[in-house]
């Protein structure tokens, strides 16, 4: 049946329509077909011409219709492969994110309504969100920071200022893990104390000299003699003490120029009163002034400057010769740097350099390679390989025995120890871990600026929020790459996930914690 034409169709339904007695059976016979195939043609031929009669869309253009609806259909189903889960816990996940990432919560909602539209969360639900989550950091951080306190030995310390008031800074300087971020109440020795007492292990502490930071640093150092525990040493930021000597050099050179400066417009003028032919003699004695304490300032400048380098140099783990610097020569260069550093401007800086605690990593890096190597001839060999591998001059620089100086002083290791490789990398793990200045206070810092910057208030619980976060997250570059902070330090946690941590209850947490 399907395989007759259109013509045949309708000569059918005209013999069951319209035939007379005996048609349907002539015309079955005819076109070789059954009777009852007659009579069904006539029955969808008439039905077709009452559909075609009828007002609406015609055969066409639904045809059309459902063709664009099954390529509608499949688009549907192809954006559903790639389409993003985004229920509500995804959504205060994604929050918390972007608020201890730095951003506002208008910025949180900025970004949501991209993926959302309509259905984005208001303003005051995302602030709720990031409230609630930042009370829970700090709730995991107190349960986690007790697991850490037997792994700091060193801390760089700072402190800076949101809104006049301070918020205490401290960071492992190894694993960079941020270890306090405290906003307030203020900065006195009571408080930096309450702050490093909470460290048991704690060994050495870098800091800037602040009254405050000196003051609770001191105090812990009596309660530890009292009680016979070991001594906590400090050392002043090298950081700080070049930047407090940057400042005074710039000073004196700012000094020295417009001294400079008034000689030169000086004698223009009497160059321009000789020209036109004014006597001038009563003005070239103070020309001759101007220009002597011109050169003086400038001579000055330069043995000050001199003096500062001289200085500096002392305050570098390496001579420029690549030996191991030391406190004997070091306080012999600042002594004979400090008669040219008599001016007022230096005079905090003068301070710092006078004050034994400036050079205490020396002290301490001495002390710890004795203890990786006792033998002195190997040590000193070792350290010098290691300034060398660091310092290997590029193929179109100096003569060709500076490329040589790392394989013959690896020879020279040889020679005193058959098995130096195992001394090399005790000394080299020593000299990685050598940490004379709080730059990564610094660094920390510039991170909470930015945070300060989108935030009209910096809470304690948006510090909190943003100091775990921190220190679970993994380094995308440098030599910490693809590790985070807490895995650094040695922490042993049940995940590294931050948002794993948040999400997981208080006492399972402690439970995990306490069996790690």
């Amino acid at each position: 049946m399907a395989k007759l034409s259109a013509l045949s169709w309708i000569g059918n339904a005209a013999a069951a329509l319209g035939g007379v007695w005996g048609s349907v059976s002539r015309r079955a016979r005819a076109v070789g077909c059954s009777r009852q195939t007659i009579y069904e043609h006539g029955r969808r031929v008439a039905q077709a011409v009452e559909e075609s009669q009828q007002a609406g869309q015609s055969r066409a253009e639904l045809a059309a219709e459902i063709a664009r609806l099954l390529e509608e259909n499949r688009q549907l189903w192809e954006w559903l492969d790639e389409a993003i889960e985004f229920p509500r816990e995804r959504q205060q996940r994604f929050a918390a994110t972007a608020a201890a990432l730095g951003l506002s919560v208008s910025q949180v909602r900025d970004l949501l309504q991209i993926v959302l539209g309509q259905r984005c969360p208001g303003r005051s639900t995302l602030g709720e969100w990031i409230k609630r989550w930042a009370r829970r950091a700090g709730d995991v951080l107190r349960l986690v920071d007790q697991s850490c306190h037997r792994l700091v030995r060193q801390l760089c310390v700072d402190e800076i200022f949101c809104r006049r008031t301070p918020v205490l800074m401290a960071v492992e300087p190894v694993s960079m893990t941020w270890l306090a971020g405290q906003r307030g109440p203020d900065r006195k020795g009571a408080t930096w104390y309450t702050v490093l007492a909470a460290w048991l292990a704690l060994e050495y502490v870098v800091a800037d000299g602040g009254s405050g930071i000196r003051a609770g640093v001191e105090q812990l150092q009596r309660e530890r003699r009292e009680r016979g525990e070991p001594p906590l040493e400090m050392n002043l930021d090298v950081f700080h003490i070049k930047q407090e000597a940057g400042r005074a050099m710039r000073r004196q050179w700012q000094y020295a120029e417009a001294v400079w400066d008034k000689a030169v417009d000086l004698e223009q003028a009497v160059e321009h009163r000789r020209r036109q032919g004014a006597n001038t003699s009563r003005h070239n004695r103070g020309l001759r002034s101007a220009w002597d304490k011109a050169q003086a300032a400038l001579e000055r400048v330069q043995r000050q400057e001199k003096a500062w380098q001289q200085a500096a140099q002392a305050l570098e783990v390496f001579t420029p010769e690549g030996r191991l610097n030391d406190r004997r020569r070091g306080e012999a260069q600042i002594a004979a740097a400090l008669p040219e550093l008599a001016d007022a401007r230096w005079a905090k800086t003068r301070r710092f350099l006078q004050d034994r605690r400036c050079l205490t990593f020396l002290d301490r890096l001495h002390q710890h390679l004795q203890q990786a190597e006792p033998k002195e001839k190997l040590r000193e060999a070792l350290v010098h390989l290691w300034w060398l591998r660091r310092h290997r001059p590029r193929a179109d620089e100096g003569p060709a025995a500076a490329h040589l100086a790392e394989p013959l002083q690896a020879l020279s290791c040889a020679k005193l120890a058959p098995h130096w490789q195992a001394a090399y990398r005790r000394v080299a793990e020593v000299l990685r871990q050598a940490v004379r200045a709080s730059s990564v206070v610094e660094c920390l810092n510039s991170v909470t600026r930015m945070h300060q910057a989108r935030h009209r208030h910096l809470t304690q619980e948006l510090l909190d929020l943003k100091r775990l976060h921190w220190n679970c997250r993994p380094f995308r570059e440098g030599k910490r790459r693809h590790t985070c902070p807490y895995a650094l330090l040695g922490l042993r946690l049940p995940t590294l996930d931050w948002w794993q941590l948040l999400t997981t209850p208080l006492a399972d947490l402690a439970q995990q914690l306490s069996t790690a």
